[in-house]
C-alpha cells in the first residue's frame, strides 16, 4: 500500500538546509555533473515544433492548437532530442522542466540539457520539478518580479541535487510511471462522472428557466429556433431592454468594496472565492453594486456568471448588468444566463481564436424569457436549487477528490525522488498502485495527512 511506504534505514546530513537529509548511500552532486547544456540550432526550421505545457510536458505544437505559429521562420530555434531535458528559463522558478519525448524544436530562449553518465532522464525530470529543487531555482533566478526571473545554465549547474545509484533511479522511475498511470485513470473516471452529473444538472436548469415547472403548461413559439417553445403566459424581451450594461470605470477601490477577477469566480456555479491578501491593480476596473449580474465575456464557455452579495470592483472582462425592468429578478437572470443553453449560444458568436470574447451587442440582443410574476420566478429558483443540490454536492466531492489526488501525487513523487520514502521493494507490475485505494475521499485525505506527518518527522 502506498500509505505504508517506509523511510530508508539510514540517512546522512547533506549540509544544505534547503535539502535536508538524504539516504546514506545516495550521492549529492552539483547539477553540472548530471547534465550538460547543448545548443543546436535549426538551419531549415522544418523539424517538428514542440510546445511546453505545465501538465502534459513537451508535446507537439500542432497538438495544442490549430493556429499557425506566429514566428515567420523557425530557423534558429533550438533542437532537442528524445531523452533530453528542456528548461523554460523564465519559468524555472515554477518548475518548468520536462523531458523531450522526441526530436524537435523549442524556443531559442529555452535551455536544452543532455543527461550525463548514469542519470535517468525521467528521474532527473521529476527531481527538477520537486518543491525543494524548485524553491532553490527560484532563489537562484535573476531578475525583477516573477514575470522577469531567469535561471541561467551556470546558475543551474552550481546547484546541488541528490542522486541515487542508477539501478535505484530506474526503480523510482518504474514506480512513478505506475503511479501516474493509476492517478490518470482515477482522474479520468472522476471527470467522466463530473461531466455526467453536470449534464444532469444543466438539463434540469435549462428546462426550468425556459419551460417552468409545470410539464402540462400551454406553450407558444418563442420566435427563436434555439430557444423553441415557451410557456404561453411567460414574458419575453431582449436583454438590452431588461438591463443596462454598466461601464463605470475607476482606478480606486473603497475600503468596503471587494475586488473580483475572473479567477475568483467558479464556472457554472457563480461561487466567488476572494483572495485573502489585498490586491493591487494597475489598470482601470469597473464598479458594481449589490444585485448586479457579472458576466465573464472572456472565454464565455467557462460560464463565469455571478451575482455578488456585496459591492465592489471587477476586471474589465466582466459585463456588469444592472436591471432596469423590475419585472425580472436579478437572481432569475443570473440562472438563465448561466444555463448551458444560453452559454452555448453566446459562445457560438465569440471572436478571437486564442482568447475568444463575447460581444455585448450580441448578448444584449438575446431573447430573455421569464415568468410574469416574481413569485413564479422564485418558485422556479427554489425548486431548481432543491433538485440540483445533490448533484452539485456530488460534483464538488468529485472535484475535491481530483484536487487531493493531484496534490498527493505531486507530494509523493517529491518524497520519492528526494529519498524521503523507499520504493525499492514496491512491485510495479499491473496496478501495484491501484485506484481502489482512493475510491473514497476519506482515503485520499488520509494519504495526504500521512505525508504531512512523515514530513514533520524528518
Amino acid at each position: 500500500m502506498i500509505d505504508a511506504l517506509p523511510a530508508y534505514p539510514e540517512y546522512k546530513d547533506t549540509g544544505l538546509p534547503w535539502l535536508g537529509d538524504v539516504p546514506s548511500h545516495w550521492d549529492v552532486q552539483r547539477l553540472k555533473t548530471m547534465l550538460r547544456e547543448v545548443d543546436r540550432r535549426s538551419t531549415t526550421g522544418r523539424e517538428t515544433l514542440l510546445s511546453m505545457t505545465r501538465l502534459r510536458g513537451l508535446v507537439r505544437y500542432s497538438d495544442t492548437t490549430k493556429k499557425v505559429h506566429s514566428a515567420r521562420s523557425l530557423v534558429g530555434y533550438k533542437i532537442c532530442r528524445g531523452g533530453e531535458i528542456v528548461m523554460n528559463r523564465m519559468q524555472a522558478w515554477s518548475g518548468m522542466f520536462h523531458v523531450s519525448p522526441e526530436e524537435g524544436l523549442v524556443s531559442p530562449d529555452y535551455a536544452v540539457f543532455r543527461p550525463l553518465g548514469d542519470v535517468s532522464p525521467v528521474f532527473l525530470g521529476h527531481l527538477l520539478r520537486s518543491p525543494r529543487m524548485v524553491a532553490k531555482f527560484h532563489a537562484e533566478s535573476k531578475g525583477i518580479g516573477s514575470g522577469f526571473l531567469r535561471l541561467y545554465g551556470d546558475s543551474l549547474g552550481a546547484i546541488h541535487a541528490p542522486l541515487p545509484p542508477y539501478s535505484e533511479q530506474r526503480e523510482i522511475e518504474r514506480f512513478v510511471v505506475s503511479l501516474d498511470r493509476s492517478v490518470r485513470r482515477f482522474i479520468r473516471n472522476r471527470r467522466r462522472l463530473i461531466k455526467v452529473l453536470n449534464e444532469q444538472k444543466q438539463a434540469i436548469i435549462n428546462r426550468a428557466v425556459t419551460r417552468g415547472l409545470d410539464p402540462n403548461v400551454p406553450l407558444k413559439p418563442s420566435g427563436v429556433d434555439w430557444l423553441g417553445n415557451i410557456p404561453k403566459h411567460w414574458e419575453k424581451n431582449r436583454l438590452k431592454f431588461l438591463v443596462r450594461n454598466v461601464n463605470e470605470q475607476t482606478s480606486t477601490r473603497q475600503p468596503d468594496e471587494v475586488y473580483v477577477a475572473l479567477e475568483h469566480v467558479e464556472g457554472w456555479t457563480g461561487r466567488i472565492t476572494l483572495p485573502s491578501e489585498d490586491i493591487e491593480f494597475g489598470s482601470q476596473v469597473k464598479r458594481f453594486h449589490v444585485g448586479d449580474v457579472l458576466f465573464g465575456k472572456l472565454r464565455p464557455y467557462l460560464a463565469k456568471v455571478t451575482r455578488p452579495s456585496v459591492k465592489g470592483v471587477c476586471v474589465g472582462e466582466f459585463l456588469v448588468l444592472r436591471r432596469k425592468n423590475e419585472a425580472l429578478l436579478p437572481e432569475f437572470l443570473e440562472q438563465e444566463l448561466r444555463s448551458k443553453l444560453f452559454i452555448d449560444i453566446i459562445n457560438s458568436a465569440t471572436f478571437g481564436a486564442k482568447m475568444p470574447r463575447a460581444d455585448w451587442d450580441f448578448i444584449g440582443n438575446l431573447l430573455i424569457v421569464y415568468p410574469p410574476t416574481h413569485a413564479e420566478q422564485l418558485e422556479i429558483l427554489s425548486d431548481t436549487g432543491k433538485q440540483t443540490a445533490s448533484l452539485q454536492a456530488a460534483i464538488d466531492k468529485a472535484n475535491r477528490e481530483v484536487s487531493l489526488i493531484q496534490e498527493y501525487r505531486t507530494r509523493l513523487i517529491a518524497d520519492v525522488v528526494t529519498g524521503k520514502v523507499d520504493v525499492r521493494n514496491v512491485k510495479c507490475e499491473g496496478r501495484s498502485v491501484n485506484e481502489e485505494e482512493f475510491e473514497d475521499i476519506e482515503e485520499v485525505e488520509k494519504a495526504v495527512d500521512l505525508l504531512e506527518e512523515s514530513e514533520d518527522d524528518k
